[in-house]
């Protein structure tokens, strides 16, 4: 992946940190952007030619990751809707419950955490924990009955507080590293399983 196709020469670089990066200048509708690392994006794009089944997956990260609460329910419901029309599926992958291979087994409860989207952390552990509906604050249960979002049976299903990330963190020691507005939540118990 980092030879040119042309001369089988190493294109690749490595970065003052020691990470092996692959820097181009690209120009498209978003103007000139010099010196930008395509190797990551090479290699998101190759996983997913290998696991086109995750593409949804890496899709729901994202959307974790930007706090767009509307395109993870959008996401969350088509993925319900295909479990429904495919029963019996074993490809089916439990979108909420996803843990990023490329991403140090990060859940979209740790991306929520990580990228300070509260609204996000909210909707999943509505969404795929075991927390008992009165520990919800009003205001959240509110926006979910608003958002016409409501919660399926947990039996049977991992609560995503127990998902550890590739060094060990659950969301909630995650979320007492990172201080700040966590502290609270950690304080609460709510990331607690």
């Amino acid at each position: 992946m980092t030879q040119c196709p042309n001369c089988s020469k190493e294109v690749s670089s490595r970065s003052p940190s020691g990470i092996e990066q692959l820097l181009c200048n690209l120009n498209n509708e978003g103007g000139l952007q010099e010196g930008l690392d395509i190797l990551p994006i090479l290699k998101e794009e190759s996983y997913l030619k290998a696991f086109p089944e995750e593409r949804k997956c890496r899709a729901f990260l994202e959307f974790c990751a930007e706090g767009d609460v509307g395109a993870i329910l959008d996401l969350v419901n088509d993925s319900d809707n295909e479990a429904s029309d495919e029963q019996g599926s074993t490809t089916s992958i439990d979108v909420l419950r996803y843990q990023d291979p490329m991403g140090s087994m990060s859940t979209g409860l740790h991306v929520a955490i990580s990228s300070g989207h509260d609204e996000v952390a909210w909707l999943l552990l509505l969404l795929a924990s075991t927390l008992e509906p009165e520990r919800f604050p009003p205001d959240v249960v509110q926006a979910a009955e608003t958002l016409g979002v409501t919660r399926e049976d947990q039996t049977g299903k991992v609560d995503i507080r127990l998902l550890q990330d590739s060094e060990s963190r659950t969301a909630e020691r995650l979320a007492d590293e990172l201080g700040g507005k966590w502290e609270a939540w950690v304080n609460a118990g709510w990331l607690k399983s």
